[in-house]
């Protein structure tokens, strides 16, 4: 299967995961039955349009933000993702602040273990990729 099939399904697949973290653990955030296709869906797409975005941005004139860009993208995504998308909910500053760290943090531990258990041949690309740097 070509690599970006993989890893769009990768990431899919690790936001769906933070994002199912954050609705059961935080109170007031929801998503539809039915609409979790579809917040997971935009959320990945505002994600991945956000992402070079705000790293051009920190890179020119806040580079103190680049270790942190993916919770601000996170952050904006969740944010963005509830204004266009009916069926979510996120329930209030306190919880749009403990989502985003809920979101990141299961994005990051399911990006990290679905290219090694579930796609092997991503994780075997990648480091391919570090080894000829």
């Amino acid at each position: 299967m070509p690599k970006f099939v993989l890893s769009t399904a990768a990431h899919l697949i690790a936001n769906a995961v933070g994002l199912i973290l954050a609705s059961v653990l935080l109170p007031g955030f929801s998503i539809g039955i039915l609409g979790a296709i579809i917040v997971t869906l935009v959320f990945t797409v505002v994600s991945v349009v956000l992402l070079p975005v705000v790293r051009k941005i920190a890179e020119k004139k806040l580079p103190e933000l680049l270790g942190g860009i993916s919770l601000v993208v996170s952050f904006a995504g969740l944010l963005i993702t509830e204004l266009l998308v009916s069926d979510f909910n996120i329930g209030g500053v306190a919880n749009l602040l403990a989502a985003t760290l809920i979101v990141w943090l299961g994005a990051l531990i399911s990006g990290v273990l679905l290219p090694k258990y579930l796609f092997p041949s991503l994780a075997e690309a990648k480091s391919q990729k570090v080894n000829k740097a």
